[in-house]
């Protein structure tokens, strides 16, 4: 019986929201995207990217390699080369993003085909679970790259970039008041 409270235990410690989460690969992709995203204007090199999220150039590099074999970036080298993005913002959905870059979307071990947990044949916490990956794969499908990226100025702000060329950024406009005549 001791066996039996301890695997539950462990079955029930997955539902911990905190759980559920996205490979520090999927992330950075993620951040790249958004990057690309608020820099429509130009091609953006690895090593700005790098050095603006504090990431190894070589690991950005692999990263940026998948993102270009997925169709998601479009990469140049040599003179005016760089990285932008190959589709727009408003066709780059996140939850696409999120299953093409994760290695496995497996939150345990008996979503896949080598299970060898005793309960597999009467548990109802693998329904729970790919209950919830569903849920949150659809949130995910609800967000594009452009509701990210947004049209004002605040991500282009917290990213230390200039505002973009043909998008007036909020002004507030100080006016004198002239004095009145005879005043």
């Amino acid at each position: 019986m001791n066996l039996l409270r301890a695997s539950m235990q462990l079955a029930l410690s997955f539902l911990n929201p905190l759980a559920m989460n996205i490979t520090q690969h999927t992330d950075y992709a993620l951040r790249v995207l958004m990057y690309l995203g608020a820099c429509p204007e130009r091609r953006v090199t690895i090593k700005e990217v790098a050095e603006r999220f504090d990431i190894s150039r070589s690991h950005l590099m692999k990263i940026v390699t998948e993102l270009v074999t997925k169709g998601f970036v479009d990469g140049a080298r040599g003179k005016g080369g760089g990285l932008k993005l190959a589709r727009a913002t408003a066709e780059i959905g996140i939850g696409d993003v999120v299953r093409q870059l994760e290695p496995s979307l497996e939150l345990v071990e008996c979503f896949g085909t080598q299970s060898h947990c005793v309960l597999d044949p009467a548990c109802r916490l693998k329904g729970a679970l790919d209950s919830a990956l569903q849920a949150f794969l659809a949130t995910l499908d609800r967000v594009s790259l452009a509701d990210l990226v947004g049209s004002d100025t605040r991500l282009r702000a917290v990213l230390d970039l200039e505002p973009t060329p043909g998008h007036a950024s909020p002004v507030t406009i100080m006016r004198q008041v002239a004095r009145a005549k005879g005043r």
